[in-house]
């Protein structure tokens, strides 16, 4: 378990990020198109990992668009933006702020990604969604990069998480 804070106030998630070496959980999520998304439909690609409580927040939404400038001209890399949101309301977020190179994914049917990646909120008034964090992958799920930020309303350190992507 791992201790977080909302605004200053502790709160703790279900258990640890992937460490730095082990292999990436795999995972099924749902796309914009409510199509099942694996982990392994990116295979041979670096990967971004984040994950975030809603891109209906205002440090959500601005990080995402970060991470959709800086991937624009990247194509060895792909960036898989996880939350609770619908996948209605991430195509309407994609739509309305022009983000259109990171993929949104959610977890609509099932909480399990949050738990295998040891994110799930457990307690508190955003229990039942993730913390933010941050993992970049190689292109064999291995982890070389993991970052749970420590107050859920900061931004991730982009700068240590694009430099493990070289």
């Amino acid at each position: 378990m791992a201790r977080i804070t909302l605004q200053g106030n502790p709160i703790n998630t279900c258990g640890d990020l992937p460490k730095v070496g082990s292999v990436a959980p795999a995972f099924t999520l749902v796309d914009k198109e409510l199509n099942d998304v694996n982990l392994s439909d990116f295979g041979g690609k670096k990967k971004i990992l984040y994950m975030v409580p809603s891109l209906d927040t205002g440090v959500c939404a601005l990080s995402t668009k970060k991470f959709n400038d800086w991937v624009a001209d990247r194509d060895d890399v792909v960036v898989l933006v996880v939350s609770a949101d619908l996948p209605f309301a991430q195509g309407r977020f994609c739509g309305a702020e022009d983000v259109d190179k990171v993929k949104t994914l959610s977890m609509m049917r099932s909480r399990n990604f949050a738990k295998d990646y040891g994110v799930l909120i457990v307690d508190g008034p955003l229990a039942g969604i993730t913390a933010r964090a941050l993992l970049v992958l190689d292109t064999h799920d291995h982890v070389v990069h993991a970052e749970l930020v420590p107050e859920i309303a900061q931004e991730p350190d982009y700068d240590a998480a694009y430099a493990k992507l070289g």
